[in-house]
This record gives structure tokens, sequence and C-alpha cells, in this order.
């Protein structure tokens, strides 16, 4: 009995010390590589939240690619009042460091500039910037 008992402890506390080991590499594999996933909101003044969907849609998305920023996704509020202003979307980045990189770039980029000059011919199509970086958790499904 106690050999029995001895038997499964050792191979529950082996299967423990597996578990955690591999869930230790999983957990720590997108902060090993340094990725991290950048929160971004925008606040956009009244009336120029589509003008500011079609920037993205049209251009900003593809430039972002350009730059080695990739697009998880992006919404509205569904919710009034901050459905006809706000326009808030994910970026994933190789690091903090490849973050700052490609946003320098994206920022000097020729067309971008371009781009940003034509959609605000008639007025401001951005008034507030949020951004916020974050690491994903031992839990997320998105590493």
């Amino acid at each position: 009995m106690l050999l029995k008992y001895g038997t499964t402890a050792g191979l529950v506390a082996l299967a423990f010390g597996l578990g955690i080991f591999v869930g230790h590499d999983s957990r720590l594999d997108a902060q090993a590589q340094g990725r991290v996933f950048e929160l971004r909101t925008y606040t956009a003044p009244p009336g120029k939240l589509d003008a500011l969907n079609a920037r993205f849609r049209n251009h900003t998305r593809r430039i972002f690619d350009k730059y080695g920023m990739k697009s998880i996704g992006y919404w509205v509020p569904a919710d009034e009042p901050r459905s006809g202003d706000t326009l808030i979307y994910i970026l994933q980045h190789d690091s903090r460091e490849a973050a700052k990189k490609s946003w320098d770039a994206f920022r000097q980029d020729t067309e971008w500039k371009g781009i940003a000059t034509e959609s605000q011919k008639d007025g401001p199509i951005v008034s507030k910037v949020e951004s916020v970086f974050m690491n994903s958790t031992d839990y997320s499904a998105l590493k």
C-alpha cells in the first residue's frame, strides 16, 4: 500500500513538475521572444470617425504591414456616446524596441505623410490618441 501510494505520489509530483515546466515554457514564450501587444484608442472630432475608418481601411493597415506592425483587430464601441467617435485597435510587435523603430519609420514614410495630409484637408480626424503596451498572461488565448 505504501509503495503504491509512493509511486502514485511520485507520478503526480512528476506530472505536476512537468506541467509547470511545460507551462513555464509556453507561458513565457511571448515574453522570451519579446513580443508585445499595443492597444491604441483614437478619438475623432465630431463627424470625423468615418474619415478615420476610411484612412485605416484604405491606407494605414497596409503601411503598418510594411513596417512589421501586425494588425490584430479593429473595433468601434457598440454603445453611445463613444460609438460615434472612437476607434480601438491592437497591434502586435516583436518587442518594445521593434515597436519604437516601426513607429519611427511609419511616421517618416513619405506615402504616409501624404495620406495624413490629404485625409485632414477638411480638418483633423484625430483629436486624441491613447497607447498601452501589453504582455500576454499565461492564461491568454493570444500569446
